[in-house]
């Protein structure tokens, strides 16, 4: 657990890093992303544009992701979401529009 809590604290480190490198203009383009991986637990972090900063921590290993948003000029950090995937990636379809995945796995059954 204490590596698991390690990694967390390695991950964060890493997107409050990115998150304050200016770009070649002096400031992050809105919706630019970057990514930091160490040990399986992938960091994402993407600029939203209003002083704010997105990451996203994936954890293959658990099937779970968590969303933190960092405020540039505080410095706070507040935990958004957390959520284990497991389930969700066994679904087939879900909130998707015609063709389903079913309807066109029929038509591939008719050739």
């Amino acid at each position: 657990m204490r590596i698991a809590a390690w990694l967390l604290v390695f991950a964060l480190a890493s997107g409050i890093w990115f998150a304050m490198l200016p770009s070649a203009e002096g400031q992050r383009p809105v919706g630019q992303s970057d990514r930091v991986a160490s040990e399986g637990l992938t960091a994402l972090s993407f600029d939203l544009g209003d002083g704010r900063q997105q990451i996203t921590l994936v954890d293959p290993k658990a099937r779970s992701l968590a969303v933190y948003h960092l405020d540039r000029g505080t410095g706070a950090i507040a935990l958004k979401s957390v959520r284990q995937v497991q389930w969700d990636l066994q679904m087939d379809d879900f909130n998707t529009a015609s063709p389903k995945p079913r309807e066109i796995r029929a038509l591939a059954d008719q050739r």
